[in-house]
């Protein structure tokens, strides 16, 4: 789930701090894995010698993203979770990541964001004023409708919602869809007055927000891997001691734990979509998959062109991750 967090110092007066009184704020839905990972990084804060009193604010009661990504340029808020979509306005590039079919697979996925694509965001938010924590998944995207789609075919001229990114965008015009740009808290009532359709989000979005009541088809598409990521304002960052900034580089749980825990709660709500949260899951054939990979080819170039910076070259090292993945697996095959 889009989540976020906030960081403010408190001291007694004086100016000697007595207690460092931290603010978490996000989005997070109970009893969901992004809800646990955010009182995984509690309790680990928590349980250290360093002096950090929590304030756990994290079902939405600071804001939106757009309100988070506008706190920490403003150097209100320090330690923040967003998605790449609202880091995309920090950074555009960010965008990059949700272009269709970028990734065959999440293990082609985890071996360049492991292997090329951490340093590099690093590097290019740290000139943003910001300082990469680490990546948080969010899981594969997928096509939810009031009935089955199943092909690119399906989707001419279904009302679409598409978010305001121009991967979103470029993805509905390749299959035909009527594009409709809505706030993903309009959804719901949107489906209802039949303002839409049909929309593209990952299990987590869909299965429990309300969502999927009102578009019970889930086409497991898998076309565009949604991240997130967990950022520090750099400037507060680079004010921390050694072993504060160890401290808030560690607490929250690592990139192969918090894949896991939300793969794992997609796999469950999948297992359970018809009997307990009332949607149909769909998988494509391989013939199916394929006609949407053919339908959305032509969907990076322009991508690259709207985005501008560092797209291309972004793009360019991610397909020689995906090359070097790919000899990785020849390699171990023989």
């Amino acid at each position: 789930m889009l989540l976020g967090a906030v960081v403010a110092l408190g001291g007694c007066s004086g100016g000697e701090r007595s207690e460092l009184e931290v603010t978490i704020g996000g989005t997070a839905a109970p009893r969901t894995a992004g809800e646990e990972q955010w009182l995984m990084f509690q309790r680990a804060v928590e349980g250290s010698d360093e002096g950090f009193s929590l304030r756990m604010l994290i079902y939405g009661q600071l804001g939106s993203e757009e309100q988070l990504v506008s706190g920490l340029r403003r150097g209100r808020v320090q330690f923040a979770n967003l998605s790449a979509m609202a880091a995309s306005t920090v950074l555009p590039e960010f965008a990059l990541l949700y272009a269709p079919y970028l990734f065959d697979s999440y293990e082609e996925a985890d071996y360049v964001f492991d292997n090329y694509l951490t340093s590099r965001f690093r590097d290019m938010l740290a000139e943003r004023g910001m300082h990469l924590i680490t990546w948080n998944e969010i899981g594969f995207h997928h096509v939810y409708g009031k009935r089955p789609l199943l092909t690119p075919a399906d989707m001419r001229g279904v009302r679409f919602r598409v978010s305001a990114s121009p991967a979103s965008q470029l993805f509905a015009q390749a299959v035909g869809a009527d594009r409709i740009s809505i706030g993903f808290g309009d959804i719901v009532p949107s489906l209802q007055t039949n303002l839409i359709d049909a929309g593209e989000n990952g299990v987590p979005l869909y299965a429990r927000t309300g969502i999927a009541g009102e578009a019970p088809h889930l086409t497991l598409t898998a076309h565009s891997l949604g991240m997130s990521v967990i950022v520090a304002e750099k400037g507060w960052w680079d004010g921390l001691t050694d072993s504060q900034r160890e401290l808030f580089g560690t607490a929250f749980p690592s990139i192969q734990i918090t894949r896991s825990m939300i793969r794992e709660e997609i796999d469950r709500d999948l297992a359970i979509s018809e009997t307990e949260l009332g949607f149909t899951s769909h998988e494509l054939t391989p013939e199916q998959r394929a006609q949407w990979i053919e339908a959305t080819r032509g969907t990076h170039e322009p991508l690259i062109r709207t985005l501008g910076g560092q797209s291309r070259e972004i793009y360019e090292l991610i397909q020689q991750g995906r090359a070097a993945y790919q000899q990785s697996l020849a390699n171990g095959a023989e």
